[in-house]
């Protein structure tokens, strides 16, 4: 379940506590079922995945594809898999883990795994925001944020994508205040 920590450092871990907080950046959470088919909860369970066993577990979830197409233009998605293991995954998740913006949306619906995104309000104060499966957020273009992974290094997510174009980091310089969440 989501949990939302506070510069102060409160832990907010109700999902209508947090909907609120993050009510001024427009950032939408839910939770989303993930497939019960065995063979896909399976799939997900392993470390690492073919791109024949990426395709099947996003097929098992493209209900979830075709009305976000349906309802806000989206045209592609795809399965990213993090782990320990990917190369060159400290470089690769570096570009992430300052503040920055993208010109597109971001959307993720996590499957396995947790990460963390970070956020700074309208306000200037900032606040993390643990995701774990079967949670489902969209960070609105130009919001201010960063993202890493917890200390199990290990995460699943459907990527939803109106276009490609949009995923380049735009730093801001803006440094991160707040501990990490644990």
């Amino acid at each position: 379940m989501a949990k939302l920590k506070l510069e102060n450092e409160e832990v907010i871990s109700d999902i209508n506590r947090i909907a609120a907080e993050m009510a001024p950046l427009g950032i939408k959470l839910h939770r989303w079922e993930i497939s019960c088919d065995p063979a896909v909860k399976e799939l997900i369970g392993r470390q690492t995945l073919t791109d024949a066993e990426k395709a099947i577990i996003l097929s098992a979830h493209d209900h979830y594809f075709n009305e976000l197409a349906k309802r806000d233009g989206y045209q592609t998605r795809d399965l990213i898999v993090i782990h320990e293991q990917v190369p060159n995954i400290d470089a690769m998740l570096a570009k992430f883990d300052k503040c920055h913006t993208h010109a597109e949306d971001e959307v993720r619906f996590i499957i396995d795994g947790e990460g963390v995104f970070g956020f700074v309000r309208p306000d200037g104060s900032q606040v993390e925001m643990l995701i774990e499966p079967g949670e489902y957020i969209n960070v609105p273009v130009g919001t201010e944020h960063w993202f890493h992974l917890t200390p199990k290094k290990r995460i699943k997510a459907i990527r939803y994508f109106t276009s490609t174009a949009g995923w380049t980091p735009e730093y801001t310089g803006t440094s991160i205040r707040i501990p990490a969440i644990a």
